[in-house]
């Protein structure tokens, strides 16, 4: 009998538990490897799959099939952010008449909108329209052996269906994060100059004093560096499904986890990496 039947039949345990270690890191091999195929086939994608591009950026954008009647992604974008604008009227304005400070509800909007509440809301909005539909198309694509044919055909697939989605999920996102933010900031004013009566010139002086360009610029770097955090993550999950529709159904279930999840990580150290543990904020009067 050998070693490792004696191990395995004394400590099952302990060889289940080193299995998963292994499998563990051997999946974090194999995305680290179709991650950095699909970055170094960008140049490729954009050269030579230029249509395919273009037909995906008009998809993420306004949408495919029934999604465009309601405007794809840009409806779901534009109610998310009006949401969360609406809540920044509604809690900033009543925590600041606590203390008698209700006028710098626009300086919340400032603040917090560009930092932190608009690029949040927009991963969760793009991780759960842009990415999983992503990881559903090429996950039917997979099970249907759609891919498997390509690749006979001589077609490159991570270049033509991979790559030509990250390149569309980062042009798409520009036009898309503009809506969102104005969505943001015409929600909370709107909801504080109408509901609570707030003067709307009080409200626009501490707006434009604290709402500084540079931020803005900074809010739009780091969308973009979490659209192609998902959009790696929902690619490969798509580009991998097996086990027919209910492997599709559980790969859109297990990127939209991981692309939440590491998403959220990487807002927080692309925030402390662009303004630090201090925020660069002084307020004095």
């Amino acid at each position: 009998m050998s070693a490792k039947v004696i191990v395995a039949q004394r400590y099952p345990r302990l060889v289940r538990s080193v299995g998963g270690v292994r499998q563990m890191w051997r999946q974090i091999g194999e995305q680290t490897r179709f991650y950095l195929q699909a970055l170094g086939s960008l140049p490729d994608a954009i050269i030579n799959y230029r249509a395919e591009l273009l037909r995906q950026v008009a998809s993420m954008s306004l949408g495919a099939g029934a999604l465009a009647v309601v405007g794809g992604t840009v409806a779901v974008v534009t109610f998310l952010n009006m949401s969360t604008g609406g809540l920044i009227a509604t809690f900033g304005y009543n925590q600041f008449s606590e203390i008698g400070t209700q006028a710098l509800t626009g300086f919340a909007s400032a603040f917090l909108n560009t930092r932190t509440i608009s690029t949040g809301t927009a991963l969760v909005a793009f991780s759960a329209t842009l990415g999983a539909g992503c990881t559903a198309q090429l996950g039917a694509m997979r099970i249907s052996e759609e891919i498997d044919a390509l690749e006979v055909m001589g077609i490159r697939a991570v270049s033509f269906l991979v790559s030509t989605r990250i390149t569309a999920g980062v042009i798409a996102i520009g036009p898309l994060f503009c809506v969102a933010l104005l969505m943001g900031y015409f929600a909370a004013r709107a909801g504080t100059t109408l509901l609570y009566g707030q003067s709307t010139g009080v409200y626009d002086h501490y707006f434009r004093t604290f709402l500084v360009p540079s931020e803005v610029f900074n809010s739009f770097v780091t969308v973009m560096i979490l659209t192609v955090i998902i959009m790696l993550i929902h690619t490969y999950y798509g580009f991998t499904a097996t086990g027919g529709p209910a492997g599709v159904g559980q790969a859109v279930g297990r990127a939209t986890r991981l692309a939440l999840i590491v998403g959220a990580v990487a807002l927080m150290l692309v925030t402390l990496a662009i303004y630090g543990q201090t925020g660069n904020f002084n307020f004095a009067g």
